[in-house]
């Protein structure tokens, strides 16, 4: 029995030593576990003759129930404790403002809102999204869109190629968003009418270039499509973008490889205070390319261009963005600065539409 009063002084101490319930756990097992030490005297009973095990059996079961009563108990202060602790370490002060939730203080980045303006516009004259991949073929890129190997015209891209591949081809990253149109051609028979939103890359850096960028372009083929047809979208598009009931344009002709007739497009403007206002004044500004789709181009993407025409135009989503909202350089676009993006950035359930106005 001096034995049994060891264990049992060894067993209560350690379990009032138990700083948490972790370790708590670790004497209950190492006491009443299936190996535990009480456990061990309860299977030692049936070796024992009926007198001996009528004493030593009360004994030990006294021995377990004290220990299984300290355990509970010791547990119990263990939780109190730990709850304690806990509303301690997180205590709120209430006197604090309450913070904005994530839709108030998260913000749209210009480009994405722009997208979603051209695209309402658009889509409301009865166009559809076509996308393509930014790594590309120099046949998709340059050669099918009327630029012949050793064209000056392949220079003025600054393109970004990769290494040769195991057939002597090199991918490149696209220039400018055309190639979907040719694969839109090749996809699909006319009538076409769609716009190509995206990423486009050159090697190229100012405080209005960057080496990644964002173009959109657009393309209409047809039986009876013509420059009449492209002026007026044109118009409509500058007039619903720019949030003006009027505006002007003229179209100075231009070269590009894959359009015949090429034209630039000027916006009438006024830059006085230095802001520019678009729809007034006596100014001008650029915004975009645009002409009659090449018949060359046409028969590369398996058109007929005795039967379909087309027209096509393209301009800069950053461009057109930092005209619309104010924006002196091109470079923090991609910057990730939150106060920039604070500053310019769109409420995300401000989402454009025609009927509501883009920007309001």
């Amino acid at each position: 029995m001096t034995d049994l009063s060891t264990l049992e002084s060894q067993t209560l101490s350690a379990i009032a030593a138990a700083s948490d319930e972790t370790e708590l756990e670790s004497v209950r097992v190492a006491a009443l576990g299936k190996k535990g030490s009480i456990s061990a005297l309860l299977a030692t009973l049936g070796k024992m003759s009926p007198d001996e095990r009528k004493t030593a059996g009360a004994a030990i079961n006294a021995l377990k129930d004290k220990a299984t009563a300290a355990l509970a108990e010791r547990r119990t202060v263990l939780k109190e404790a730990a709850l304690d602790a806990r509303l301690r370490a997180e205590t709120v002060d209430v006197t604090l403002p309450v913070r904005a939730a994530a839709f108030e203080t998260g913000r749209i980045h210009p480009i994405s809102q722009v997208m979603d303006e051209l695209t309402a516009i658009f889509a409301d004259m009865g166009f559809s999204i076509a996308e393509g991949p930014d790594v590309e073929s120099d046949d998709y890129n340059f050669t099918k869109l009327n630029f012949p190997a050793g064209h000056p015209a392949r220079e003025m891209h600054d393109t970004f190629f990769f290494n040769p591949g195991p057939d002597g081809t090199r991918k490149l990253l696209r220039t400018h968003t055309s190639p979907v149109q040719v694969r839109t051609m090749l996809a699909n028979k006319p009538p076409i009418r769609v716009i190509c939103p995206g990423r486009t890359y050159r090697c190229d850096s100012d405080q209005t270039h960057t080496p990644m960028f964002h173009q959109v372009e657009g393309l209409v083929i047809d039986k009876t499509a013509h420059l009449g047809h492209l002026k007026w979208i044109l118009e409509e598009f500058c007039k619903a973008f720019f949030e003006v009931p009027s505006v002007k344009m003229r179209f100075r002709p231009s070269f590009f490889p894959f359009t015949e007739p090429s034209m630039e497009v000027d916006i009438q403007c006024s830059r006085k205070g230095g802001e520019i206002r678009f729809g007034e004044g006596t100014d001008w500004l650029e915004i975009l390319g645009c002409g009659m789709v090449h018949p060359n181009v046409l028969r590369n993407c398996g058109v007929d261009p005795d039967e379909y025409q087309g027209f096509a135009w393209g301009m800069g989503i950053d461009r057109i963005a930092m005209l619309k909202y104010g924006m002196p350089d091109l470079r923090p676009f991609f910057e990730a600065d939150v106060r920039w993006l604070s500053h310019y950035g769109f409420r995300p359930l401000d989402l454009p539409t025609l009927a509501g106005g883009l920007s309001s």
